[in-house]
Formats: C-alpha cells, sequence, structure tokens
C-alpha cells in the first residue's frame, strides 16, 4: 500500500487526490504505524555537590553512599511533595526514606558531623593557617600536615598518630581499639587486617577527617548493632552526610505514660551498665549527655543515638597515650573545637561517671511527676542522691541495682513495647 502511493505522488493530477496522498504521505513506515508517544519525563532531584559535602571530599567522611542518593533510593521526606525540593543545608540533621528494592521503603536519620557553620569556619580556619589565604583546596593543605604525612607513611594506626585530636574516644588510646578502627572501616572494601595497606592516600585523609571532626560514624561502624551494641545501624555516608538507621530522640519521651518512662529508664540503665561491664572488656564513658544523645526505635528499643561524647577506656590494655601526648595540637586538633579546651584526664573516669551525668541530666525530665507519690518519692530520692554523685560508698552497680528495683514492677508487657513482646509474657527476664 506504502509503495503505491507513492508511485502516484509524481503522476497524479486530481487535486483532490493529491491531498489525499499528502496527507497519508510518502513514507512507508508513516503510513504502516502510529506516531509513538512521548515519553514521560521522570521529576529530577538535584543536589548539588556542595548540598552532600562532596565538592570537599577527600576532606569529606566518605562516597559508600552516594548512589543511593542519586538513584533516588534514599529521599529526604520534603520530596514527597510535589514541589520537589531539597531542605535547607543548614539543618544537622534530616529525616529520610531508605529502599532496597523500590517498593519498601524504612526511616533514616540523614546527618551532618557538625553544623554547616562550623564546617564552613573549619573550612576557613584549614585554608587561612595553612595556606594564608581565604579559600584553597582542602585536601591539598591538609595533605601537606606533618601528621598526615606521618598516615602516609605508617603500616599500621599507632596511638602517636591520633595524639592530640579532639575525640573522647581517642583521649585514652589503645593499640587494641586503634586496629579495630582500621579493621573494620566501612568506607573502604573489607580486608579485615589490621595494617593500613588496603588504604589508599585517599582513604586515609577520609578516616582522619572524620577522626578529627567527629567519631560517631566511627564507632556506629567498629561496633555494630547486629553485634548487640546499643547504636543504630551505619547505612554509609555521601560527602560530608551520614545516613543511619532512624530513632526518635528521648526528648520526645519526655511527656509519656508512666509505664513507658520506666520501661525507656530501665533500658537507659541496661545501657550503661553494658558500657561498664561487656565481652571486649571496653569501657565506654559520656564526657557529656543531652536530650538527643539516646533515640527510641519505633519498635520501643531504647539505643545511643548520638556517640559522638563517648571515650573508651582499654580495660584489657590500658592507655597507651600519657597525658602529656596529648597536649599535642595542631590544624586537626582544632576543625570543630577551640584548640585551648582541656582534655579530661584518662585517670580521672570513674565507673558511676556516666550514670551520675544521667541522673543529673535525663531520668528527673523523664520520671518527673509520673508515679504514685510513695514511689515517686523514692525516686526523687535515689536521683537527688545520684546527681551529688552517690558519695564515695556507692557503687554505680549498686546504685543501678536500687534503682530499677523500683522501676521494675511499673513497666507494662504489651505491644507497645514490641522489641520484648510477646517474650515478656514467659519470661522472668521482664
Amino acid at each position: 500500500m506504502g509503495h503505491w502511493i507513492c508511485c502516484l505522488c509524481s503522476g497524479v493530477a486530481d487535486p483532490l487526490m493529491l491531498l489525499l496522498v499528502l496527507a497519508l504521505g510518502c513514507n512507508t513506515s508513516t503510513a504502516a504505524t502510529a506516531s509513538p508517544s512521548v515519553p514521560h519525563i521522570k521529576p529530577s532531584y538535584s543536589f548539588g555537590r556542595t548540598f552532600l559535602g562532596l565538592d570537599k571530599c577527600n576532606a569529606c567522611i566518605g562516597t559508600s553512599i552516594c548512589k543511593k542518593f542519586f538513584k533516588e533510593e534514599i529521599r529526604f521526606d520534603t520530596w514527597l511533595s510535589s514541589r520537589l525540593k531539597l531542605p535547607p543545608s543548614s539543618l544537622l540533621s534530616y529525616s529520610g526514606n531508605y529502599t532496597d528494592d523500590a517498593k519498601s521503603w524504612r526511616l533514616v536519620d540523614i546527618t551532618r558531623l557538625t553544623s554547616k557553620y562550623q564546617h564552613d569556619r573549619a573550612d576557613k580556619r584549614i585554608c587561612t593557617s595553612l595556606l594564608k589565604t581565604k579559600t584553597c583546596s582542602l585536601e591539598r593543605a591538609l595533605r601537606r600536615t606533618q601528621r598526615f604525612q606521618k598516615w602516609l607513611r605508617a603500616k599500621r594506626l599507632t596511638p602517636d598518630l591520633v595524639q592530640g585530636l579532639s575525640s573522647p574516644m581517642l583521649r585514652c588510646p589503645s593499640q587494641r581499639l586503634l586496629d579495630r578502627i582500621v579493621r573494620r572501616y566501612a568506607e573502604v572494601p573489607d580486608a579485615g587486617s589490621i595494617y593500613m595497606d588496603h588504604l589508599t592516600d585517599r582513604d586515609k585523609l577520609r578516616l582522619l577527617y572524620t577522626l578529627a571532626v567527629n567519631s560517631h560514624p566511627i564507632l556506629l561502624q567498629i561496633f555494630p548493632d547486629v553485634e548487640g551494641w546499643p547504636f543504630p545501624r551505619y547505612l554509609g555516608s555521601c560527602g560530608r552526610l551520614v545516613v543511619s538507621a532512624s530513632t526518635r530522640p528521648l526528648r520526645d519521651f519526655f511527656g509519656s505514660a508512666p509505664e513507658v518512662a520506666a520501661d525507656l529508664a530501665l533500658q537507659l540503665l541496661a545501657v550503661l551498665r553494658s558500657m561498664g561491664t561487656n565481652d571486649l572488656n571496653y569501657f565506654f564513658y559520656f564526657t557529656q549527655v543531652d536530650a538527643g544523645t539516646f533515640g527510641v526505635f519505633s519498635n520501643g528499643h531504647l539505643f545511643i543515638r548520638d556517640a559522638s561524647t563517648l571515650g573508651i577506656i582499654d580495660k584489657e590494655e590500658g592507655s597507651q597515650l600519657i597525658d602529656g601526648q596529648q597536649e599535642y595540637k595542631d590544624i586537626f586538633s582544632c576543625l570543630t573545637v577551640d584548640c585551648q579546651s582541656p582534655f579530661l584526664s584518662c585517670d580521672s573516669i570513674r565507673e558511676k561517671h556516666s550514670l551520675v551525668m544521667v541522673c543529673q541530666e535525663l531520668l528527673p525530665k523523664l520520671l518527673a511527676g509520673k508515679f504514685l507519690p510513695p514511689v515517686q518519692e523514692k525516686i526523687e530520692a535515689f536521683l537527688r542522691r545520684c546527681a551529688r554523685g552517690l558519695g564515695d560508698e556507692r557503687g554505680a552497680e549498686e546504685a543501678m541495682a536500687e534503682l530499677a528495683g523500683i522501676l521494675k514492677p511499673l513497666r507494662s508487657c504489651d505491644s507497645r513495647f514490641a522489641y520484648r513482646y510477646p517474650d515478656c509474657r514467659y519470661s522472668d527476664k521482664y
């Protein structure tokens, strides 16, 4: 049919026939098939390298989860709106959604290790103090430092390589702890080795930068939740953003029902107990706590939401960094804190240190006015003693057992506490 129409194109004289031919066209493929529909253009979610912090790499945390962002398998909550705008870059944390199959989604927390203002100020400090300019290549500037040159030559991460860093985790380091960091660093392919041969120069700078700014993501990597540690799961990093499993901060539960408050207080005590006594013989302590330090999963399980203020003392090996070495200061010591900030002495930390802080800052807000007078008076009397330091005669374990004895009869067993329900119906443990 198409061939016959084309033959008429040159010889047809009838004007009506000519119009018919022109309407049908002389192209056989056009006459034989319908016009294809216009493809649907998918909305584009534009990040920009600046929002993620990729423009600052390799003075950043990592890139292990960048593909998830660009494939839209991680979405900010604001992306669910029709306007598809990214949230302000000035925020410290964001609520997001994460998927592995594009069908089922789960909540995640997307956080910065410090505020964008502090990041920008630190970047400026690097340029002005190292290169005497207002702007520079951060990577080139940091590569020239004496500390990083030592990292490049090192086969193993040793205490002298982390001396003077502001992270509480590294104030009393042992070789066993540092080996664990290298062996479990999740931003590189797992080599299972204590030696840094599998780390490129880029990897070493990212690890050093992360330890200097905020050790929170490193703690999540080396003490993972799947092994029973009380931290949310680390999912990866992109630029200067960290993605981890979502928790609601403890502050959201200060107005909760009495049985919920009692349950959370008991979980707090259990976490503090595990920080002091665990199979690996590490002693964890807080240098500071606030209403966002702990978080609660949707199943009611309480975890340490912000590990940035956690210090670690190795009860098996002890500290291999003497107090004099802690005073060493360089640009990496001052990225996010005042260089004049004093270090806590490793010998000054006691087992009741974290419990006293929790009694001062969190338990009064969680348990205030929740119970009938006789029980409430017992709780408040304990918290007053605890906040004053418990006295030299009281140990942390004994004190926690006393408060747990008051709280245990006050919690209930129902579906609100999914992390222990229905097990609590059949076990004396709960």
